[in-house]
């Protein structure tokens, strides 16, 4: 199971007072002069991607720009190996690291307000190139709570490697029997009655933690970004109005079309027997993220398996389907020594020549057209949004803790007594909106 770069909630705020890692992260840290040279230094988080790439993403914009020196440093525990320097005063220039990590950094960042406002470099040129780089983005993946934490019109983090989610299902299947991937949710219960009769549930998913894309992009479809937004923000009564009532009922009754064996394998260790419902034609459409190819490419399948990904179904017809996408965040710490220089890198990073660099690695930004550069299930699903969906980005805002209450808990743990029918939707509507309360009191 893959971590999810974005929700997790906000965690609880962190000391930095980590266990040093030594001199590597000394040296490493923190900026200086080289000659007539300046020395930015960037700490990227080691993913699957791998250090490659970031490697010649370097080598790549030093030969652009000889008056700069870049430091690099990437590590699997990024945290560890920069927290101690930047307890010290040493802060790197730029850094890669995502929201929703255990130690949860940039959060405590962000609490503090320790991190530079980067507007103006969406307005800047990319470097190298003779274009802005806020033109080189997909739309909307600088004006959500992902990017613009404190909801003030100002970004503080650029929006890198990105994956989108959505519904997976198996292409071959439905090409067997004849059925459209369904536009609307009514079609969407017309297609479970189908499968139904033939033995096939409609619906499974690998555990209730896979909700959070599903039900972003379910109020999004409901009430429309505004509505999101105040849903994000914990707006009073929120979850309890016309909209929120509908993606609650709907979730409900795609509890009833839900494969009897989702429950008791929707956990950290079973979740891929979940999975394998899809691949085994026992189950024909669930939620996850475009990791899922990789995770179970070795797993058995039905003859003619091809991978599938829908948006959800709108809720009328001609309506907004949504497909929400998780993506890592990019970021110049406030107390910086080179911001000048940390926003000329920034620009580099979406050059044609970086997005090429990052792509071949499997690390796809959003960077306009890029998808017509992919093959195979990548092109497939990083078109999404080139065939009509629209991209749902950005979570929970910000709260400080509140011993006790947990919005993804609430919110998407609850999914399972629904399916198991231990709960009502009423009694989970009423708790979402208490969880609710008690983070706008403690919301910044």
């Amino acid at each position: 199971m893959k971590k999810k770069v974005l929700l997790a909630g906000m965690s609880t705020l962190l000391a930095f007072g980590l266990t040093g890692c030594g001199d590597k992260a000394d040296s490493a840290n923190g900026s200086k002069s080289s000659g007539d040279k300046q020395t930015v230094h960037v700490a990227a988080l080691e993913s699957a991607y791998g250090k490659d790439m970031w490697n010649k993403v370097i080598d790549s914009y030093e030969k652009a720009n000889p008056k700069v020196d870049v430091e690099l440093t990437v590590d699997k525990n990024l945290e560890e190996v920069i927290s101690p320097n930047m307890k010290a005063g040493k802060y790197p220039d730029v850094v890669l690291l995502a929201t929703g990590r255990k130690l949860a950094l940039t959060e405590t960042l962000i609490k503090d307000k320790a991190l530079e406002d980067i507007t103006d470099v969406f307005d800047m040129k990319v470097y190298g190139e003779d274009v802005k780089v806020k033109d080189k983005l997909v739309p909307g993946f600088t004006e959500t709570l992902a990017t613009n934490p404190y909801n003030d019109g100002k970004t503080y983090m650029a929006p890198m490697f990105y994956s989108p989610t959505g519904l997976f299902y198996n292409t071959g299947l439905m090409k067997e029997k004849g059925w459209e991937v369904p536009k609307t949710w009514d079609e969407m219960w017309a297609l479970g009655d189908k499968a139904k009769a033939e033995g096939i549930s409609l619906f499974t998913y690998p555990t209730t933690g896979y909700f959070d894309a599903f039900f972003y992009s379910l109020l999004l479809e409901v009430g429309g970004p505004d509505f999101y937004n105040k849903a994000m923000t914990y707006e009073d009564g929120i979850w309890e109005t016309p909209e929120a009532t509908k993606a609650f009922e709907i979730v409900e009754k795609l509890a009833k079309y839900t494969a009897p064996t989702t429950v008791a394998n929707a956990n950290d260790k079973d979740f891929t027997k979940n999975q394998q419902l899809i691949l085994d034609n026992k189950a024909l459409f669930m939620p996850n993220g475009t990791w899922v190819v990789g995770e179970m490419k070795d797993a058995p399948r039905a003859d003619g398996y091809e991978w599938g990904m829908t948006a959800l179904p709108a809720i009328k017809d001609g309506g907004d389907q949504y497909a929400f996408t998780f993506f890592e965040q990019m970021w110049i710490p406030a107390q910086s020594k080179n911001k000048d220089a940390a926003k000329d890198f920034l620009t580099f990073v979406y050059s044609d020549k970086a997005a090429d660099i990052f792509a071949k690695a499997g690390a796809i930004q959003p960077v306009e057209g890029i998808s017509s550069e992919l093959s195979g299930d990548n092109k497939l699903f990083y078109s999404i949004y080139d065939n009509g969906a629209k991209a749902g980005m950005g979570g929970f805002a910000a709260t400080d803790a509140v011993e006790g209450v947990n919005m993804a808990d609430t919110l998407f743990g609850t999914i399972n007594s629904i399916v198991s029918g231990d709960k009502t939707v009423k009694e989970w509507q009423t708790s979402v909106e208490k969880v609710s309360d008690q983070l706008r009191a403690a919301s910044k």
